[in-house]
């Protein structure tokens, strides 16, 4: 079973990603944290197979740097991230993949699309 990590500070939006990926709930396991620090704690503890982080969160630490620290773990040196943003501009999608994402999807996306880039990162899915 693939461990996926939901981190969101918007419960609505945490939900709607369990909702979308609903049809593959015998192949994943999934997780939630809704702030940065809360999803490196949870990302020690269930080293996911697939972080869906959104970029901008209150508190200490954006998805930005918890995706930049996911990269430094060596236990998490496979995890995939998919960041989440509202944030459209070319620089910001290229920061996200500065950052050291696998892929960056723009607010609002459709539950079809979030399907096919967990399917495309997690091909064995």
């Amino acid at each position: 079973m693939k461990q996926v990590l939901i981190v969101d500070d918007q419960a609505d939006l945490r939900k709607l990603l369990r909702w979308s990926l609903d049809e593959f709930e015998d192949r994943l396991e999934l997780h939630e944290a809704s702030n940065g620090t809360a999803a490196l704690e949870k990302a020690e503890e269930v080293k996911p197979d697939l972080v869906l982080l959104d970029v901008m969160m209150p508190g200490e630490l954006n998805g930005l740097q918890v995706c930049r620290r996911l990269r430094d773990m060596p236990v998490l040196q496979g995890t995939r991230v998919v960041l989440l943003s509202a944030r459209a501009q070319a620089t910001d999608i290229q920061e996200g993949m500065a950052a050291g994402a696998d892929a960056y999807m723009v607010k609002p996306f459709s539950p079809q699309r979030l399907i096919e880039t967990v399917q495309r990162l997690l091909p064995d899915l």
